[in-house]
């Protein structure tokens, strides 16, 4: 049995997952780079897919800042929510106020990770009622430097969300009774294993026109692996445990990553 695009195949009696691609774009603001997000919205459209946008409720962050804001940014949020694309919430003001990587620190900042539970509800609540009062319905979330903790899990359950989009894994699974949709742990790997589902992350504000070039190979040259992030929502996930070998591994390979991202003098955000 084959589904669209081969994604799922029949051997043996047994069902398997063949590698699935969902992309993810961060730091979506009125003010953010909007001929960049077009590129990759190009990029979509021809491979078939749509996305998840992380949009930024209340903006305080320069560096996100690329141009003037456009005064239709939730109605054109809201028009591509109705074309398929799949929408959370980056965060609250995108500010880092501690240095704490958190339950999975793939970076030592946050704006959350470290914050007493309180404070942690009352920036979620906030974030949520403004994406509410234009209209936008998520019960997604998307943090800020992948940087979260326990009170951050427990502040998203009593706000409403129940879906986070971070970790690593090669399928979405349930933990602290949340369900997390992994990310790549490194993006080459990611897209040539065999069986298995992630995600891609794209930052439209800061890409180069060399690494777009890069971003058309790989689309090209990928683009039937590719799922929309619908797609992935609706995949049935797994069920990981606080001191399981899963939760073990995906920490270290988080520290992992980020002790390797700070010997090359990069920081990812």
């Amino acid at each position: 049995m084959i589904s669209r695009k081969g994604l799922l195949w029949r051997s043996t009696g047994t069902l398997r997952m063949c590698n699935k691609i969902a992309v993810r774009m961060d730091d979506i603001t009125p003010d953010m780079n909007w001929d960049n997000f077009r590129f990759f919205q190009r990029l979509f459209r021809e491979a078939g897919i749509t996305p998840l946008l992380g949009i930024v409720p209340d903006n305080q962050d320069p560096k996100l800042s690329c141009g003037g804001a456009r005064e239709d940014f939730y109605d054109v949020m809201k028009q591509l929510k109705d074309e398929g694309y799949s929408l959370a919430m980056h965060g609250f003001r995108h500010v880092y106020s501690t240095r704490k990587g958190g339950l999975f620190p793939l970076n030592d900042y946050s704006e959350f990770a470290g914050l007493p539970y309180d404070e942690q509800e009352k920036m979620l609540a906030l974030g949520r009622d403004e994406l509410r009062r234009h209209g936008i319905e998520t019960d997604i979330f998307m943090a800020p430097a992948h940087s979260y903790d326990k009170n951050t899990i427990k502040a998203l359950k009593a706000a409403g969300f129940t879906r986070i989009t971070d970790g690593f894994g090669k399928r979405p699974y349930r933990y602290k009774g949340m369900t997390f949709y992994p990310i790549s742990f490194m993006m080459s790997r990611s897209l040539k294993r065999k069986r298995g589902a992630t995600t891609i992350v794209l930052h439209a504000n800061t890409v180069t026109d060399e690494q777009k070039e890069r971003y058309r190979r790989i689309f090209k040259e990928y683009g039937e692996k590719m799922i929309s992030y619908s797609e992935y929502l609706s995949m049935e996930p797994s069920v990981r445990h606080t001191y399981g070998a899963a939760r073990c591994a995906e920490y270290l390979l988080a520290k992992c990553k980020f002790v390797l991202v700070r010997m090359k003098g990069n920081r990812s955000a």
